[in-house]
């Protein structure tokens, strides 16, 4: 009895040890000091989608739909699905019809075209893609976006989805950019008519690349693109739509704000949207989204880049008064460093180190790229080669597979599984919804990107925040407070972890109360009020009682010293006395 009570006693003291010497955040989340606006978060459907529409049981694929776009509840208040709010569709240049003879071997990655050689349309292939996009429908999803990797094979120079070696502007026949052009708006009109909101067009994709085999693309030029864009802004005024086109998806953020980064298609906020470019200026087309888009690719490896590189394109993008678009990622290239806080490699990485990475990411790409919009790139993967789960948020098992990796032809069914990729993205896309402003969150502790990382969004109607909090390192607490406000009418926790998917932490959470973060996890807190609590300002919240000369940054961080070089700031966008200036 002694042994046991000296142990109780051991134990109650070690937990409360424990728990002393865990870092405490204190966070103070200022609703009149605003960022960018939230447009959407989403993923891809290219391109297995079509096949699990097409080939697997109706079970399979409703369970699909509702992880992916539902907004519900269960009866113990966990989310049913992460609420994704716009669906990136992929409209294919017709290497599915050519078959084998398409010179893609992957068969899962040739595309459908809706066009044949004859000119005429037949709205019923892809059957499988469609299922998906009317689910997304049913669920909500306020925007679509359709994108093209190919102009339809009968439009390019050989004939092909994809480019021959050599290929120096792009793989579409110089007397068929209004065809494809004039394609794009039919084909967007089409699903307009059908009731679908297709709130944008991506006629090309990764310009930089040469796409010479394994799937559909072709390189562009800045001239090319340019082209290519006036064309569609007429044929979308031809056809009386109110879609705006989104440019240009570049490789990776680098291209969009420095020359000589990639083999073509350099420089292009530059190239589309100062004047003094006469042959590629495209900023005065009338249906040219106010934005750029690109993907995080190449650039997340290091802690540098994911700030640097990102605070890069948002002042140049801020420029001109753009948004940037993060329209796709997945783990691609060699695992991250060690000292960003990845192990030190895949094979060591586990599911969760992997998905907590791309949370990351993510922050990293809201918080200092300032995006406006977040996708994913292929929603459904099969597992394979030891990949875990880099490359999907839903894991493809073909019929007869076992275990995680999957070999087998998915043209026979199989089964769909949820992964812990999917519940990461949710913890943003579930409660931060189209029209959320990101605000000011500010800590007693300096941010680390190997450690706690946290965001906060405000609703529309000003009473809401939603606050995410990445935890790359140990278990910590945060202690929340709102400026000017000394309570919430409530506080909802939904966290996933290792063994958690979006779970709802059912317990009784209040403003300047600790609440336990928990290492490896992504946690998300709604806390409501019962009126608006923000005066709609955007914009950086000054003094009014002194003069503040201080310059600060887009994000809303002050200018340190070591921040100069040679004692000057560097080029980009700056903020004194709220009032913006450029630094050239």
């Amino acid at each position: 009895m002694r042994k046991l009570l000296l142990l109780s006693l051991f134990s109650s003291v070690l937990a409360t040890t424990t728990t002393q010497a865990q870092s405490t955040y204190t966070v103070t989340i200022n609703p009149n000091k605003t960022y960018q606006t939230i447009v959407d978060f989403g993923a891809s459907d290219c391109w297995t989608a079509d096949f699990v529409g097409k080939y697997f049981s109706s079970t399979e694929k409703e369970k699909s739909a509702k992880w992916l776009f539902s907004q519900e509840f269960d009866s113990n208040g966990n989310p049913e699905g992460i609420g994704l709010s716009m669906w990136r569709v992929n409209l294919g240049a017709g290497s599915a019809e050519q078959g084998v003879n398409s010179g893609i071997d992957d068969e899962t990655r040739r595309g459908y075209c809706y066009l044949d050689a004859k000119g005429t349309y037949d709205w019923a292939k892809c059957a499988g893609q469609q299922y998906f996009m009317q689910q997304a429908k049913k669920y909500g999803v306020v925007h679509f976006l359709l994108f093209s990797n190919s102009a339809p094979v009968q439009f390019t120079k050989n004939g092909k989805g994809y480019a021959n070696s050599g290929e120096q502007t792009c793989n579409l026949s110089d007397n068929h950019f209004t065809d494809f052009a004039d394609f794009l708006a039919t084909t967007t009109k089409h699903f307009v008519d059908e009731g679908y909101q297709i709130t944008l067009i991506d006629p090309v994709n990764e310009p930089q690349y040469d796409w010479t085999d394994g799937q559909e693309g072709s390189p562009w030029t800045n001239e090319s693109i340019a082209k290519l864009a006036r064309e569609l802004d007429a044929s979308i005024t031809k056809n009386g739509l109110s879609s705006k086109i989104l440019l240009p998806e570049a490789c990776q953020w680098k291209a969009l704000y420095m020359d000589g980064t990639e083999k073509r298609a350099n420089n292009q906020i530059e190239a589309f949207f100062n004047p003094a470019n006469t042959s590629t200026y495209i900023g005065n087309l009338s249906h040219l989204q106010k934005a750029v888009a690109g993907h995080s690719y190449w650039t997340f490896g290091n802690n540098s880049d994911l700030k640097d590189v990102r605070e890069a394109v948002a002042n140049k993008a801020a420029e001109y008064g753009l948004d940037v678009y993060q329209t796709e990622w997945s783990m691609l290239d060699k695992e991250p460093s060690t000292s960003a806080g990845f192990p030190a490699s895949y094979d060591a990485a586990t599911y969760t180190d992997i998905a907590v990475y791309m949370a990351k990411l993510i922050h990293c790409d809201l918080t200092y790229g300032n995006m406006a919009s977040w996708s994913y790139w292929t929603t459904f993967a099969q597992e394979k080669w030891g990949q875990k789960n880099r490359f999907y948020l839903l894991r493809m098992n073909a019929q007869g597979d076992t275990g995680n990796e999957s070999y087998g032809d998915i043209k026979n069914g199989g089964t769909i599984t949820d992964n812990i990729n999917l519940w990461v993205l949710g913890n943003y896309s579930r409660f931060i919804r189209p029209g959320y402003k990101r605000i000011d969150h500010a800590t007693n502790q300096i941010e680390s990107l190997n450690k706690l990382m946290g965001s906060a969004y405000l609703s529309p109607d000003g009473k809401r925040i939603v606050v995410v909090y990445v935890n790359m390192g140990s278990a910590t607490g945060v202690n929340l407070n709102v400026s000017g406000q000394s309570a919430a009418k409530s506080i909802q926790l939904y966290r996933t972890s290792e063994t958690e998917n979006l779970k709802h932490i059912a317990g009784s959470y209040t403003l300047g109360a600790r609440i336990l973060v928990p290492k490896k996890s992504v946690s998300t807190f709604v806390i409501d009020f019962d009126e608006p609590i923000a005066s709609g300002i955007a914009q950086i919240a000054l003094d009014s009682q002194v003069d503040d000369n201080r310059i600060y940054n887009l994000n809303g961080q002050m200018i340190q010293t070591q921040d100069l070089k040679d004692g000057h700031l560097a080029k980009g966008i700056y903020i004194q006395n709220g009032k913006k200036f450029i630094v050239k």
